[in-house]
């Protein structure tokens, strides 16, 4: 359940609309009634989250999942794939006709903010300064979405009886976002400051005598989803920077959790640039 719950209290990159994009609202459901399938930890992370929203559009009663990670080809090629088609309306399973046809297309990034940008929505990247949000949010509006609208795309979509002119298209576009250590949060308007959630530090500043006071636990990475908890083997600054070391030679930047000695539990990304 950690997934769920890590994936349920993540806010969205941005309330309602932006950059025209309608954010999806997640249904609530009733936890105590779900039981999640074992979500395999194999699969990259991207597609454990998948996993999760299909989980919980399932056990909604407001949706009903019509199709998803459907693949949309040209020849012999796949020249992309739509996340969830989901039918509104229920739990009475009326007609697909009584309500709301989505095409829904889901991101789950993780973050760190540059200062050095000036431009806001710019300074969002990968923890290796890679996978850049503004090219993420180009790529959905300008590749993901016009797919249904293509002519393998309703070829595609009227294969499983979808009329792609009744869809109406949302995002679910969530994110975790890391501030510079130590320094005043740079702006991110117009995106959602809730989505802060931790730090990220320079090797060269994780080494200094502050931080050897605290307890550490390097995270796998299907757990960066997860709320920081108590139930982990914590080790200490000594031994957490070698294992930072091993994954800083791979060029791999960690999410570690500091146990404070209040027993507050911070997250932060460990670069290696």
């Amino acid at each position: 359940m950690k997934h769920i719950h890590g994936f349920l209290a993540s806010p969205p990159l941005w309330i309602n609309s932006q950059f025209g994009l309608q954010q999806f609202t997640i249904p609530s459901i009733d936890l105590s009634t779900f039981e999640p399938h074992p979500i395999p930890k194999k699969l990259r992370l991207g597609h454990q989250i998948e996993y999760i929203l299909h989980q919980i559009l399932s056990h909604s009663e407001a949706y009903e999942v019509l199709a998803h990670n459907i693949q949309i080809q040209k020849g012999n090629d796949t020249i992309g794939e739509l996340d969830f088609i989901i039918h509104s309306s229920l739990p009475a399973r009326q007609v697909r006709e009584s309500g709301k046809l989505l095409h829904i297309e889901l991101t789950y990034k993780f973050y760190i903010l540059d200062p050095t940008i000036s431009e806001p929505i710019h300074r969002l990247m990968g923890p290796n300064r890679k996978d850049l949000f503004f090219t993420k949010l180009e790529k959905t509006i300008q590749k993901q979405l016009p797919l249904i609208h293509t002519e393998e795309g309703k070829k595609t979509l009227k294969s499983l009886d979808i009329d792609a002119s009744q869809l109406e298209q949302q995002v679910v576009f969530m994110g975790q976002l890391f501030t510079p250590y130590n320094m005043q949060t740079p702006s991110i308007h117009p995106l959602n400051t809730d989505c802060i959630v931790g730090f990220w530090i320079r090797m060269q500043d994780f080494i200094a005598d502050v931080f050897k006071k605290y307890t550490y636990y390097v995270t796998y990475k299907y757990e960066w989803i997860h709320t920081p908890h108590e139930d982990v083997t914590w080790i200490s600054h000594f031994k957490v920077l070698l294992e930072i070391e091993q994954k800083h030679i791979q060029k791999r930047a960690p999410i570690v959790w500091i146990k404070k000695e209040d027993t507050r539990i911070e997250k932060c990304f460990v670069v290696w640039w």
